[in-house]
C-alpha cells in the first residue's frame, strides 16, 4: 500500500493534474505529471500518484492485479522523485498481459520523458 501522504485523494487533484499537467505515454501506460511548485498552497510530504485502471484494462480481477504491480511500482519511485510532483497513471488495454517489470520499465521510461517536458516548461 502507498502511504496517505503519497496518494492523490480527491477528485480535484486527479482533475488539476490531468488538465495542468504534461503527458506522455508509453506502451502499457500514460502518465499525467504536474509541478507543485507554483502552488503556495499545497505543501507535499512527497511525489503523490494516483491511478486510473478503466475496464478496458479487463475484468475486475485483472485490473485489480495491474493496479496493484503499479502501486508496488510507485512505492519504489517515491524515493527517487521530487516532492513536489502529482503523476497520475492510466494503465492501457496492454498492462493487462504485462509482467511487472514491463511494468516498471515503461513506467520508469515515461517519468524520465515527462520530468524533462516539465523542466523544459519551468
Amino acid at each position: 500500500m502507498l502511504p496517505t501522504s503519497n496518494k492523490l485523494t480527491s477528485p480535484t487533484q486527479f482533475r488539476r493534474t490531468i488538465k495542468r499537467g504534461r503527458r506522455v505515454g508509453s506502451h502499457t501506460v500514460v502518465v499525467h505529471a504536474y509541478d507543485t511548485t507554483s502552488e503556495a498552497e499545497l505543501v507535499t510530504t512527497g511525489p503523490r500518484f494516483g491511478l486510473v485502471v478503466s475496464k478496458a484494462v479487463g475484468n475486475a480481477v485483472i485490473r485489480h492485479r495491474t493496479s496493484r504491480r503499479l502501486r508496488h511500482v510507485c512505492m519504489a519511485l517515491a524515493d527517487e522523485l521530487p516532492a513536489n510532483l502529482d503523476i497520475v497513471i492510466r494503465a492501457l488495454p496492454p498492462s493487462s498481459q504485462a509482467s511487472s517489470a514491463e511494468l516498471e520499465k515503461d513506467l520508469r521510461s515515461a517519468l524520465q520523458r515527462v520530468r524533462k517536458k516539465l523542466e523544459k516548461s519551468s
